[in-house]
């Protein structure tokens, strides 16, 4: 069949389109090399990475560390800072670890503990004036009854981060305690904060307080 002039005329266009698209892929170089379409030269894993070479100063010009760093301290610029405290380091390592152990000891009960076991476990830690409050919490009828029900195991532990503050008998240290219960409904563990208060002096220290950190020290 004829084309007509217009069908023409549009062959002839396409056709040309096609030439000027092919004579494009033909002459133009392909320069772009792989790193420019994001797949770059690949590594393996057992080739080390190139490293660079360290510029070295003159030997005429030495490096100059930066000033207050790398420098020794002056003899006798050190304050013992133990000289301004009611308490000395020994007796602050002596609280501390009796604060870990309190901390572990609260948080720490199974369900089939008695009110007694449980206040044993702060025997030599805690006043007790505390302990007598921390066994009526451990027996609080609800409390308790969920405790056997749901056969609940805790484990506990403390750390120490910050001291709130102090006098000439007692230290307050904010603790973190973190708690890990399991049994029926299955696991879970929760990390509050407190403020345990410390009385005594040198290495004999018992925990006179405990209540929540972002309520303060009352």
């Amino acid at each position: 069949m004829e084309l007509t002039s217009a069908q023409r005329k549009l062959v002839f266009a396409g056709v040309v389109v096609v030439l000027a698209a092919l004579g494009a892929f033909l002459i133009i170089p392909h320069t772009l090399d792989r790193s420019s379409t994001g797949h770059g030269r690949t590594v393996g894993l057992s080739a080390p990475l190139p490293t660079p070479t360290p510029t070295q100063a003159p030997a005429s010009q030495p490096t100059a560390a930066p000033a207050g760093l790398g420098s020794s301290p002056q003899p006798g610029t050190s304050p013992n800072i133990y000289a301004w405290l009611p308490f000395s380091q020994a007796g602050l390592a002596a609280a501390t670890d009796l604060v870990g152990k309190f901390a572990a000891a609260y948080a720490s009960y199974t369900y089939t503990q008695s009110t007694a076991s449980y206040e044993r476990q702060f025997n030599g830690l805690a006043t007790s004036q505390l302990i007598n409050v921390l066994a009526r919490g451990f027996a609080t009828p609800g409390v308790a009854q969920i405790r056997t029900q749901q056969k609940q195991i805790a484990t506990g532990s403390g750390r120490i981060t910050a001291i709130r503050g102090f006098g000439a008998n007692n230290i307050t240290f904010v603790v973190a305690i973190t708690q890990k219960v399991t049994g029926t409904k299955g696991a879970k563990q929760t990390t509050t904060s407190y403020a345990v208060t410390v009385t005594g002096a040198a290495s004999n220290w018992q925990v006179e307080d405990l209540e929540l950190a972002s309520a303060g020290n009352s």
